[in-house]
């Protein structure tokens, strides 16, 4: 490999390749630019112990899976669906000759509850996992029993840019952990403190504008949903941008051609803002941003006990993900980030999000137990076990629902529930609507 070409996590791979040769498990830490989505799993794929095995890499999202698969193909001078493929929800890419397959975290809960074994894999690579997402705290859980009970050969390694390595180490029964320092370009950090009364659209315009003065390249934006992203994206366009800068949005919900838009290139002369959700936050390099304006807000699904649903809440990050998005602006150069909090909120910011699986509603982790054979979560390892009371709630749900028995088990009904994906609600729903001949409209009721 030619020196131009090196990355930080270069440095390390021979003592992580070290670690799965002579181990099972094993913990890296890597700071954003090291390039360990991209590089680790094409040089695991020369290891003797996979015998002809593939790899399995998961991401949290569709974009991110995406995008890593196919830059590893373009480094092998191939397509994505070649040596490199990826799954994603309504999209899969893979051929006969597919080497590694990058998923989302929703695709290995569906793989392992067809192939408990994982047999045609060698490895399972968990990227990204200091966002703790519920599917990705199952799918460890799963394949940890899964490696003790029937597959001891089974390689698991868990990456993050920021994690608690300790305490993942020691569920991974004392995996060793390898850091790598990332190629981050110094990032100027200014705090505009929002007022009592401001709308933050106009905050977040004002902002881009003295990024897009100040700055060179392009700019990314961090809002916390899709109305704050068409407000902002309006008082942009009634404030007026530069010349020759294009406005993009990024979120999980578009066409996957307009994310791919927003993440290429600009053509030569021109520039562009993105405005984005958490969805560019990690495991995807925005080409040409120099600025960062974060809003410092992100939306989560909280679960309510008492109503038994789950709502959206807007609530300030943590100083990891603020980390995470300020670290955008340096990926390929020196760059700026404004953040629109002040220093002492900074502060006092939680220095981790909390774990989706501590706030979440149970219902899809129960039945997801359930199809596989567990009543009780503690007959599992978690890096955090799932709360008692909230997982009752869920199995109340469940039986009410007709997809468990008194007894905990899975009933015929909830094996049905469970292939379809979804919410155990709508899931039900479909099932129940078309029995009656109504399975059209109900599917789309649960679409909306």
């Amino acid at each position: 490999m030619a020196e131009v070409d090196r990355l930080p996590i270069d440095e390390v791979m021979p003592e992580l390749l070290k670690a799965l040769d002579s181990g099972t498990r094993a913990v890296l830490v890597a700071q954003p630019g090291a390039g360990k989505t991209t590089r680790v799993p094409l040089a695991l794929l020369k290891s003797g112990w996979l015998e002809g095995r593939k790899l399995l890499m998961l991401e949290p999202r569709r974009l991110a899976a995406r995008s890593a698969a196919a830059y590893m193909a373009r480094s092998l001078g191939e397509s994505a669906g070649e040596t490199v493929g990826y799954r994603v929800r309504l999209e899969t890419k893979v051929g006969p000759g597919t080497r590694i397959e990058v998923v989302t975290e929703g695709v290995l809960t569906r793989m392992l509850q067809e192939d408990p074994a994982l047999e045609a894999y060698g490895a399972v690579i968990f990227d990204e996992f200091h966002e703790r997402h519920l599917s990705s705290d199952l799918g460890l859980a799963l394949c940890l029993q899964s490696a003790s009970l029937l597959r001891e050969d089974l390689r698991l390694l868990v990456m993050s840019a920021t994690l608690a390595a300790g305490k993942v180490s020691e569920l991974l029964g004392g995996a060793p952990v390898i850091l790598s320092e990332g190629r981050q370009y110094p990032v100027e950090t200014f705090y505009r403190p929002r007022g009592s009364g401001s709308r933050l659209e106009q905050d977040a315009a004002a902002a881009v504008l003295e990024a897009l003065r100040q700055q060179e390249g392009d700019v990314l934006v961090f809002l916390p949903g899709m109305a704050e992203i068409r407000r902002t994206g309006d008082a942009l366009r009634r404030l007026g941008l530069p010349d020759g800068t294009a406005l993009r949005q990024l979120h999980g919900s578009m066409p996957l051609r307009e994310q791919d838009e927003a993440v290429a290139p600009c053509p030569p002369g021109s520039r562009k803002v993105v405005l984005a959700t958490g969805i560019a936050e990690s495991s995807l390099t925005v080409a040409g941003v120099r600025a960062v304006v974060d809003a410092g807000l992100a939306r989560v699904p909280k679960f309510s006990p008492r109503t038994g649903m789950t709502r959206l809440e807007t609530e300030p990050v943590s100083r990891a993900s603020a980390d995470q998005r300020r670290g955008r602006a340096g990926r390929t150069a020196p760059g700026a980030c404004w953040r629109l909090w002040g220093e002492e909120a900074h502060r006092h910011l939680p220095p981790f999000a909390t774990p989706e699986l501590m706030e979440a509603d149970l219902a899809p982790l129960a039945l997801e137990l359930a199809a596989w054979g567990v009543q009780d979560p503690a007959e599992l390892d978690w890096l955090d076990v799932p709360p008692a009371a909230a997982y009752a709630q869920a199995c109340e749900l469940l039986q009410r629902l007709g997809a468990l028995a008194d007894d905990g088990r899975i009933t015929p009904h909830g094996r049905r529930m469970a292939a379809l994906g979804g919410h155990p609600r709508l899931a039900h729903m479909a099932l129940a609507a078309a029995g009656l001949g109504w399975g059209d409209a109900a599917c789309e009721l649960a679409a909306l």
